[in-house]
């Protein structure tokens, strides 16, 4: 398994909404509303670095109120 943090900013005053929607999202192994330049801290994973990329980009990007992710891939599990 590929596990990764994914690190999301969202609207303002949508932090706590976006971190439960993503913590419903498949794949998904934790989703917390953080301070700091980033709203939300999720972490995830998938079978194959390709499916992570496709759990990102189809599924936690969709959810409405983020704006940008920034995803970091764990190195050693």
């Amino acid at each position: 398994m590929v596990q990764a943090y994914i690190l999301i900013q969202a609207d303002l005053g949508k932090a706590t909404a976006v971190a439960a929607a993503v913590r419903d999202v498949s794949g998904v192994i934790s989703s917390d509303d953080v301070t700091g330049p980033y709203d939300v801290i999720a972490q995830a994973e998938a079978p194959t670095l390709d499916e992570l990329g496709t759990l990102v980009i189809a599924k936690i990007q969709d959810v409405p109120g983020i704006m940008r992710t920034l995803t970091c891939t764990v190195v050693h599990p």
